[in-house]
């Protein structure tokens, strides 16, 4: 099975379990970001849409990616405004990614011990953080690879 047919079945089982619908349009548009070889821009999948039948409405791809983040199975690469399939998507989490500068690919990494050392530092200085992301721009290892 492809890693993205596994995301979107796990999204479909934990929509159902949320009780929330992943409807045609909502898979639609996660099954783009998690076949994508890089994170795609919301005008990005609007144009991959519009290879298939009407182009949508951009509101209605905006929708259906807030919908997606807000249960968690993708996320906003702020750095790019662009969006990449969350591997975790069971549990919340805040996101952390290596991104590539040369290639534009991006990993997601999990660090617990980094997630709670930013929680803290936020805590002692009574900042309220709304949306902790953290991206370290950079180049890949296949990329670096190229250079030498």
């Amino acid at each position: 099975m492809s890693e993205a047919r596994r995301h979107l079945d796990q999204a479909e089982a934990l929509c159902r379990e949320r009780g929330v619908r992943l409807t045609p349009q909502r898979r639609t548009v996660l099954r783009l970001i998690c076949e994508a070889e890089r994170p795609l821009s919301a005008y990005e999948i609007l144009d991959r849409m519009h290879q298939g039948a009407r182009r949508p409405a951009p509101p209605t791809v905006y929708r259906a990616l807030d919908f997606l983040l807000q249960q968690g199975l993708i996320h906003k690469i702020e750095s790019l405004h662009a969006f990449v399939g969350c591997k975790h998507p069971q549990h919340p989490h805040t996101g952390q990614f290596l991104v590539c500068t040369d290639c534009g690919r991006v990993n997601e990494i999990h660090g617990r011990p980094l997630e709670d050392g930013l929680q803290q530092a936020a805590r002692q200085a009574g900042f309220h953080t709304r949306k902790p992301v953290v991206e370290l721009l950079g180049t890949c290892a296949h990329c670096h690879g190229r250079d030498c």
